[in-house]
């Protein structure tokens, strides 16, 4: 997917987050967003997710040279983040199951394969909210990882993630980048040290 971002800022009540950020994101990019913590990275994703609206400028996104509306952007995008929510009432096999009635996952990839891949193989039948937090979050990047989708973003990916998890994390996120438009909020330079392009959220805060 590509997205074009043009002079978008983000403001709350009289607080400007980010401001003036012109930038193209294009397919096969993956774009570190850098800055410390409370500094906005995690208000610019959802922003570019469409998720929140902006202030000012405009977002534009074209998938295979048309125009796609920031209403239809969510069903071509995957999105893992510490704070986004499980079914945890559901067992692995179930939140599987129902997830991918909505958001498919890529060819040739099976829930049950996922949940090899995943290493989740003893947990098919256990419910997500008996998993520990790590288990949580591979399961949360492995349904982005996996999913088919041209839009890809990561918050902060390895938080809870031991230091298999974290080799874990990186292994998969370079088999599944290809093609894609990724974006990686991230302070750990192990989460996004493949990224070829940074943006400093700091470069625009304009108060």
């Amino acid at each position: 997917m590509l997205i074009t971002a043009t002079g978008l800022g983000k403001r709350f009540q009289r607080d400007w987050i980010f401001r003036g950020l012109t930038r193209t994101f294009r397919p096969g990019s993956a774009t570190a967003v850098l800055g410390p913590n409370g500094a906005g990275k995690s208000t610019l994703l959802n922003t570019i997710s469409g998720q929140l609206l902006p202030t000012e400028g405009a977002l534009a996104y074209e998938l295979a040279g048309r125009a796609v509306a920031v209403e239809d952007v969510p069903q071509h995008l995957a999105y893992a983040a510490p704070y986004l929510e499980l079914l945890e009432e559901l067992t692995l096999l179930e939140l599987l199951r129902f997830h991918t009635r909505f958001k498919a996952l890529r060819p040739g990839m099976t829930p049950d394969r996922l949940i090899d891949l995943m290493y989740l193989e003893n947990a098919r039948q256990q419910l997500v909210r008996e998993f520990s937090s790590g288990m949580k979050q591979r399961l949360k990047l492995g349904l982005a990882l996996y999913a088919a989708a041209p839009l890809l973003l990561l918050d902060e990916p390895t938080t809870n993630l031991d230091a298999t998890g974290v080799a874990w994390y990186q292994e998969h996120v370079q088999a599944t980048r290809a093609g894609r438009t990724l974006l990686l909020s991230s302070n750990v330079p192990a989460e996004y040290s493949f990224c070829d392009e940074e943006l400093l959220v700091t470069d625009f805060q304009k108060r």
